[in-house]
């Protein structure tokens, strides 16, 4: 286990043996059920006696935490624009250009209390009351993750009002369907995104009431009313001050109180992120989410305490965000909002970024943040000289083999910078959202923070497995939640057996997870809610994924279903896996694999790290650097180079001959939401990656 993290909270022997059988398989096909060892007896529902929805968290924290810090926010002093020429190739000539860049001056943190958090919540739950926002109405959240996003989501919670979350990164088409298939009534919006909003105000008939936050010009909210008759809009302030006038109204305060949830009330329509269709509405009550509470203070409770601090800047629209700052509400945590323009130094001016600014002591990412992370670490050392570059390389070996005397050298004068750029106060983070490779887990877990792995899902709330430092390794994602139970079913056509048959010795299997976490069907889509291969009856949900159980309890995804492909040879590979391995090659931005049934091994689709891969090219002879990126990816003898460093990490990482790539294609352009080959949530659209670069894929085939 990595020795960069304080032991205070640690409970040694805490989770016994891990993960227990529970139940025997109650089919030929499936495995036995199994649950977290410190829940065998009874799955968790809640943190304790007396909370069974949010109100009861908003309610709890007012009177346990009361005037400690609770959420924090930076406002924006001033905006500086600098202007800076780029190369673009066009033609196949490089053309100059001038570019303007935003950098960003921001106040420190201010906040408000726990007490404050239940006056702000109660005064916008009644002020949407007086709007004649009713039960039955849905409210959309179409905003950044802000203090404001919270306050909303909490305040429509508190009035069983349902809220629908919309990325921020939606363009007018995705914005119009999540508006339209809950007709939704309501939508809280950011200055910034109202022109996007604006656009769709005449394709979205139910939308009746829309509150901002923001400076806004009046002819901009001019435009808002007359682009469709009946819309009111009003500031957020406005609903508060609604609320706070009529806070002495006997009739209000009655209403409001009758409205107060229940365990089975519906709180989230959450959407996923559509990378395998249309985006689905996910109906999570807040029992779903209180036994998600429960379940992570009953399995890391200890570790999560009103000292630390938690630095919240992934998007609230999904899951992972959202469940993990209603859990450090609970804990007494403060919550710090950053923005993900202004988490580090490079984009702010006369300030810190919010990292520095506000020292996390606990952070949760993606595995693309984190990559990213581990290159710009990687990038800043090389950047140095060979001598800085060879020091900062020794001294991470040193930590990893927890040399003694060397290791401590390490961290004090080489890793210590690393760690103060995140505010020295760092001692836990996730990674959450899809698989990282265990290059970027080890790495930063030894030259910046134990980094743990969750596993989850919209469908869960987040919930399935998380790994506790007391557990720490690599290659897993932990034990099973306290709120869920998981069984294996077998997956015969790709040699997956979940009792060990046919030859077998592991149990492996598709993941089904049953508990009071999960929910029980989607948003308007009875084929979905009743289809076997989702729902597989007595409240067992088929994940899609395919895992495989450990001798210390803890479990391991190895595959996804969908993302199995069998190759000519007859063996199959998961594309997944082996996207998130060789997106650890500092060459590699972002990364699609791509295989065919008549393929012999995989290939890549491949955005290059534009700094790494310039830094490489220096070394191979006849190649000119300096070229624009756009020359640079149609060079055959960079993606050779290219291909060569993805290999040496799939050797490394001890893949089979079949796993190793046969070819690369590059190229240059950043994929976005806009253009279709990504999602909101950043997850690649294999499909539409394959269509785009249908010509060159075919070509890469042929050099087979």
């Amino acid at each position: 286990m990595p020795t960069n993290i304080t032991t205070r909270t640690n409970r040694p022997g805490y989770y016994g043996a891990g993960s227990v059988v529970v139940a025997p398989p109650s089919a030929p096909d499936e495995g036995p059920t199994r649950r977290t060892a410190i829940s065998a007896d009874k799955l968790v529902q809640r943190p304790f006696e007396g909370i069974e929805t949010v109100w009861d968290v908003i309610e709890y924290v007012a009177k346990t935490h009361g005037g400690r810090d609770a959420l924090g926010w930076r406002d924006v002093v001033k905006i500086h624009e600098e202007e800076k020429e780029v190369t673009k190739v066009v033609d196949g000539k490089d053309i100059k250009e001038k570019k303007k860049w935003k950098y960003f001056e921001l106040t420190d943190y201010k906040y408000i209390s726990y007490v404050q958090l239940k006056e702000r919540v109660g005064e916008i739950g009644r002020g949407l009351v007086e709007l004649g926002l009713g039960t039955e109405d849905v409210f959309n959240i179409y905003a950044a993750t802000s203090l404001n996003w919270q306050l909303l989501a909490h305040a429509c919670g508190s009035i069983s009002t349902r809220i629908a979350t919309a990325y921020d990164t939606l363009g007018p088409s995705g914005l119009t369907h999540s508006l339209n298939e809950p007709h939704c009534a309501a939508l809280f919006t950011n200055a910034a995104l109202l022109p996007t909003l604006l656009s769709v105000l005449p394709n979205t008939p139910s939308v009746r009431i829309i509150v901002y936050d923001g400076d806004v010009k009046e002819e901009v909210i001019q435009k808002v009313r007359e682009a469709r008759e009946g819309v009111n809009i009003l500031s957020i302030e406005d609903v508060r001050a609604l609320g706070a006038k009529s806070a002495a109204d006997p009739a209000i305060n009655e209403q409001v109180e009758k409205r107060r949830p229940t365990p089975e009330t519906v709180s989230c329509i959450m959407y996923t992120s559509g990378s395998t269709g249309a985006p689905k509405g996910v109906v999570i009550t807040h029992a779903n989410l209180i036994a998600s509470v429960g379940a992570v203070h009953t399995l890391l409770g200890h570790h999560l305490t009103p000292e630390d601090a938690y630095l919240a800047y992934l998007p609230l629209a999904h899951i992972l965000e959202y469940i993990v700052e209603l859990i450090m509400l609970f804990v007494g945590m403060p919550t710090g909002f950053g923005g993900v323009k202004t988490l580090t130094d490079a984009s702010t001016r006369n300030c810190p970024g919010d990292m520095r600014a506000f020292a996390p002591s606990i952070m949760v990412g993606v595995p693309a943040v984190w990559e990213t992370i581990r290159k710009g670490i990687v990038g800043k050392a090389s950047a140095g000289g060979k001598v800085r570059e060879s020091v900062f390389r020794g001294a991470v070996e040193a930590k990893r083999r927890n040399t003694p005397v060397l290791g401590m050298l390490a961290d004090n004068f080489v890793l210590s910078a690393v760690k103060a750029a995140t505010g020295g106060r760092l001692r836990l983070a996730m990674s959450g959202g899809a698989a990282i490779s265990r290059e970027t887990q080890e790495f930063l877990s030894v030259a910046l923070v134990m980094l743990l792995q969750g596993y989850g899902m919209t469908e869960s709330c987040g919930m399935c497995a998380i790994m506790p430092p007391e557990v720490f390794r690599y290659d897993t994602v932990g034990l099973p939640v306290p709120s869920v139970e998981i069984k294996f079913r077998d997956v015969p056509e790709a040699g997956y057996f979940s009792c060990g048959r046919n030859g077998a010795t592991e149990e492996r299997g598709e993941v089904c997870i049953r508990g009071p976490s999960v929910i029980s069907g989607y948003f308007k889509r009875p084929d979905l809610n009743e289809d076997p291969t989702i729902f597989a009856g007595d409240g067992w949900l088929r994940t899609g994924d395919v895992g495989q159980w450990n001798e210390d309890g803890t479990l391991t995804l190895i595959d996804r279903i969908k993302n199995l492909v069998k190759l000519a040879g007859g063996e199959y590979i998961a594309l997944e896996q082996l996207e998130s391995t060789y997106k650890s090659c500092n060459y590699v931005a972002n990364i699609c694999v791509h295989a065919t049934q008549d393929a012999k091994a995989p290939i890549a689709i491949i955005i290059p790290h534009e700094q790494h891969l310039r830094a490489g090219l220096k070394s191979l002879d006849g190649v000119d650097a300096s070229k624009g990126l756009h020359e640079l990816c149609t060079d055959s003898r960079v993606a050779a180079l290219v291909l060569k460093e993805c290999n040496s990490v799939g050797k490394k990482n001890g893949f089979k001959g079949m796993e190793m790539l046969s070819g690369v294609i590059l190229t240059p352009d950043e994929w976005t939401p806009e253009s279709g080959l990504v999602t909101a949530a950043q997850k690649i659209q294999r499909s539409a990656i394959a269509k785009k670069f249908d010509k060159e894929i075919k070509e890469a085939y042929k050099n087979q």
